[in-house]
């Protein structure tokens, strides 16, 4: 995550009120960069892009970024699309994904922070238009806007710097207060474990037989960094490899009564952590489309398989004009299973990368058979310490965390979004990951509470992950620096398998 940054400088938006136009893309209309105070880089007029701010950084261990804070009554509970002219030369690769050239949001909101920003490229290129849409949150209580470049050198010019309030999302009716809740299980709860690839039958046997895990989260999970994200033909032989793997899986699961989420990790156009270009290349979406007719087609009537999850953390922050958004590809990839199997249950995840926050701007699918999921890492900076930032502090669940107080009350308010839509469209909700690092002081802690939470409202979930990566262990002691199994059952371990003893198993 990047560090907060004090802003260095302001830039006045001027919002014009009536009618209808807060909901039709009225322009929050900027001056150009004639306001902006003192701060890193320099403003100069280029011919044909006007005024351009220019960010130099020749340290790549440090960040020059500049940035304004939004006008916070105006925007509250609006989406926003900000637009920007921007190109770069020899900008170094970025030690995390989302490091790089900056067009990104910091919005804070009383459950924590959201970051979100444009996935722009490194390396040299020209000027392209890049706009980015950011659903700001009712209750958010600051929205600041940063330029310029985060841990790596080079040069970024940004021009013609621009926002617009966006068609104000409309949520759908509330269901009947007597609908049905589909949950597409035969037993009182499905609690099990997000899973590694590679997985194997004694690792899962003894997962089933010795931990009474009744569910398995299997990624189709893409672990090759270096294919480009357009090559869909090195895409399909991944997919027909890590496929046959899963056709192993699924025999062993139906033998030892555990019921699969097959999650699609890595659509194409994806590349890990991020949905990549899938929103905004049409070719990659359309065929997102024909994945899931593979797949459909391969594991239509299977049993075993409780459902399809259509893609993993799914973030449609930028879609181009001749792709879909979320909502919309959802939808279309659902309809495209129903066709070969009508009965799936089909597992959706919301926008902005899966978190509780996205349900406030997504609306449930005019299907039957369907789940809805979300992934809980509330806070983050508890949940994931050291795992990006080795030298960063650290911090202790409960407690105050970046300047509010983190106890079960909390995490209940972060995971509200998530109660609210499942209440209003009596649909069944599903927690596809949840976790804290291993070495977190109070990750037992932590875990008793989110699990309680998840029990009270009557959830599903899976927890990240089972014999992955030692550092999501739940076998491994608490010593960072030490991946060694514990001789003795840890207490994170403990405050989980509680509720693992309770499962039942499905019936085949």
């Amino acid at each position: 995550m990047p560090t907060k940054i004090s802003p260095v400088f302001l830039i006045a938006f001027y919002i014009l009120f009536g009618g209808s136009g807060l909901l039709s893309g009225q322009t929050l209309v900027t001056p150009g960069f004639k306001d902006l105070s003192d701060g890193p880089g320099k403003i100069s007029e280029i011919p044909d892009h006007g005024a351009v701010l220019e960010i130099v950084n020749n340290d790549a261990s440090t960040s020059v970024l500049r940035s304004l804070v939004l006008p916070l009554e105006q925007i509250r509970g609006n989406p926003i699309v900000v637009n920007c002219d921007i190109s770069a030369e020899k900008i170094t690769a970025k030690p995390q994904p989302w490091n790089g050239v900056k067009l990104m949001a910091h919005i804070e909101y009383p459950g924590g922070d959201l970051w979100q920003q444009a996935n722009l490229p490194i390396g040299t290129f020209d000027w392209q238009h890049v706009f980015v849409r950011f659903d700001i949150p009712q209750n958010a209580t600051k929205v600041t806007l940063m330029l310029g470049l985060e841990k790596v050198t080079g040069t970024a010019h940004f021009s013609g710097l621009s926002a617009a309030l966006a068609a104000k999302f409309v949520p759908a009716p509330a269901a009947a207060a007597d609908q049905p809740i589909f949950t597409g299980r035969d037993v009182p709860r499905l609690r099990g474990a997000m899973v590694h690839p590679d997985i194997t039958e004694q690792d899962l046997a003894n997962f089933a037989d010795n931990w009474n895990g009744n569910l398995i989260r299997y990624q189709l999970f893409r672990m090759d960094p270096i294919a480009p994200e357009t090559d869909f033909v090195s895409y399909d032989n991944w997919l027909d490899e890590i496929l046959g793997k899963t056709d192993h899986v699924l025999l062993w699961a139906k033998q030892h009564h555990v019921k699969v989420v097959v999650d699609l990790h890595s659509p194409p156009g994806g590349k890990f952590p991020s949905t990549g270009n899938l929103f905004s290349n049409p070719q990659a979406q359309e065929h997102f489309l024909e994945v899931w007719k593979k797949i459909a087609q391969r594991y239509k009537g299977n049993q075993t398989i409780w459902g399809f999850d259509l893609v993993n953390e799914p973030n449609d922050d930028q879609v181009s004009p001749d792709c879909k958004n979320w909502q919309d590809l959802a939808l279309a990839a659902g309809k495209v299973i129903r066709e070969i199997d009508p009965d799936r249950t089909l597992i959706v995840e919301p926008p902005k990368n899966g978190g509780a926050s996205g349900w406030e701007h997504f609306n449930p699918l005019p299907l039957d058979h369907v789940v809805y999921s979300f992934h809980v890492y509330d806070p983050l900076r508890f949940t994931h310490q050291h795992v990006f930032n080795p030298k960063e502090s650290i911090v202790t669940y409960p407690g105050e965390i970046d300047k509010t107080l983190w106890n079960r009350d909390t995490l209940l308010k972060a995971m509200q979004p998530a109660i609210d839509f499942a209440q209003r469209y009596r649909v069944h909700m599903y927690v596809g990951e949840f976790s804290a690092i291993r070495w977190a002081p109070g990750a037992e802690k932590y875990l008793a509470d989110v699990t309680s939470i998840f029990e009270e409202q009557g959830w599903d979930w899976s927890y990240h992950a089972y014999r992955e990566w030692q550092g999501w262990s739940l076998e491994v002691g608490t010593v960072e620096n030490d991946p060694k199994s514990s001789a003795e059952p840890t207490a994170r371990f403990e405050a989980v398998e509680k509720w693992w003893k309770q499962d039942q198993k499905p019936a085949d």
